[in-house]
């Protein structure tokens, strides 16, 4: 379809002057220009859906302020530039306040002055629409009929429970394996509520170091202590209207977990280095892997945070608990790498399917994912046969280490390998698993070359 003309309407009295607005404005071609002489004609015509309306502020008929306030009520999408020989600043500044876009004096200079400011509306207009379309697209992305790919019983229960979610703002506990789509699930109940417009703010609790995450999460002010050269506004804030997903969350520090329960009981926060509180509406989405009961047993997490956050809860099954949705999950990547890598699509043969319904998949989707991308590459031909699947990578490596003479700095090395591929590479975590400083995982990522 073509581009729909950028419409101008012209409303100005005066015969001469409105020639030379129409003119100035028709040097572009990409303008369309309709003038009127009244405020009334400019009205009856709104349904024409003008992008700009360039408003004489003394009209015969109507005052521009009230014929300003009747095209906001019409379509506030209606950009309006005033144009008035006066520049009583009181006059300009309640103008600006009632909507207008931009008040140009009339003056020698208004040519140039109003051809930058109605291309300024033109890059913005452009701009909204670019963002609108791109919300749309994501929107669809993360769907959940796009997101938890599958028809087995486990995955029908997980969308209903989605559908609870997606009619109020409860807030939502999602637990599951490594690997099992905990921040899609999140995604997809964002941007299918009410909220979708607005930020959808994912934090990774365990991958902030400890001194930093009250920071990152609540922000602050400028000087509030070493470093701090600039205010920061955390992702409470920044998640206002949206969502903020805490992923991770038994990973939190229990100093820490008092804070966040206040802030989730008062709805509001206070930066470090101040003393003013800020109110946030943010909807609240957590993501484990571990069993918070039992962390509370273990005096790892509070159990009053615990059942602020509770809310409704969503388990995400283990791909071994799924069915035959391993094939459909499969198919799916199949045709997602082969697209993307403008490949010509392949099928699984009954030995390969049956391959992959024969393995447990302790990394669930995301290990599904990794062997399907490389079956792929893998075939020569249109299909993909049982020997392009190559499963249990990370065991094979260990037993492949076992048969070899190796000294234990180098068992030392390895075993650190398998911990970062296991927790997708977050060295703090790495770290606290096998009680080694961070410093010594980098220097054992130097020795291989991987750092």
């Amino acid at each position: 379809m073509p581009e729909k003309a950028f419409k101008i309407f012209v409303v100005e009295d005066d015969e001469w002057y409105n020639r030379l607005l129409v003119h100035t404005l028709s040097l572009n071609p990409d303008y369309e220009i309709q003038s009127f002489t009244t405020g009334k004609d400019c009205l009856a015509n709104l349904h024409q859906e003008p992008d700009v309306v360039t408003l004489d502020y003394r009209l015969p008929d109507m005052k521009g302020l009230d014929v300003l306030k009747q095209i906001k009520e019409i379509n506030d999408d209606v950009q309006i530039i005033l144009i008035s020989e006066q520049d009583d600043i009181e006059v300009v500044v309640t103008l600006l306040q009632s909507g207008a876009f931009d008040y140009i004096v009339k003056s020698k200079d208004i040519r140039e002055r109003l051809l930058n400011t109605v291309n300024n509306i033109r890059q913005g207009s452009n701009l909204k629409k670019e963002i609108v379309t791109l919300r749309q697209e994501v929107k669809q992305k993360y769907t959940h009929q796009n997101t938890i790919i599958g028809n087995s019983a486990a995955t029908r229960k997980v969308y209903e429970l989605i559908e609870k979610a997606i009619r109020t703002n409860i807030t939502v506990t999602i637990t599951g394996e490594t690997g099992t789509g905990k921040e899609l699930v999140a995604k997809a109940i964002h941007y299918s509520s009410s909220r979708s417009k607005q930020p959808f703010v994912p934090v990774n609790v365990a991958a902030i170091p400890k001194d930093l995450i009250e920071s990152e999460l609540f922000g602050h002010e400028k000087g509030s202590f070493t470093g701090a050269s600039f205010r920061r506004i955390g992702k409470f804030e920044e998640a206002n209207g949206g969502t903020l997903f805490l992923d991770e969350i038994a990973e939190m520090d229990i100093s820490l977990q008092a804070k966040l329960l206040r802030a989730l009981q008062e709805k509001e926060i206070i930066r470090i280095g101040s003393n003013t509180p800020i109110k946030f509406d943010c909807r609240i989405i957590i993501a484990t892997n571990k069993d918070l009961q039992e962390e509370i047993k273990k005096g790892n997490f509070r159990q009053d945070l615990y059942y602020r956050l509770y809310g409704l809860p969503i388990e995400l099954p283990p791909l071994r608990e799924r069915e035959n949705d391993v094939i459909v999950l499969a198919k799916h990547f199949i045709s997602l790498f082969c697209q993307e890598n403008r490949m010509t699509a392949k099928t699984l043969t009954s030995e390969a399917s049956a391959r992959l319904l024969s393995y447990p998949f302790p990394g669930n989707i995301r290990e599904l994912k990794s062997v399907i991308e490389l079956a792929v590459t893998l075939a020569d031909q249109d299909e993909i046969t049982a020997d392009h699947i190559v499963l249990g990578r990370g065991q094979d490596l260990l037993e492949d280490a076992f048969s070899r003479e190796m000294s234990l700095r180098e068992y030392d090395i390895l075993i650190v390998r398998k911990y970062l591929e296991k927790y997708n590479n977050n060295i703090k975590l790495v770290a606290e698993k096998l009680d080694l400083g961070v410093a010594t995982i980098y220097r054992m990522l130097k020795e291989t070359g991987k750092e």
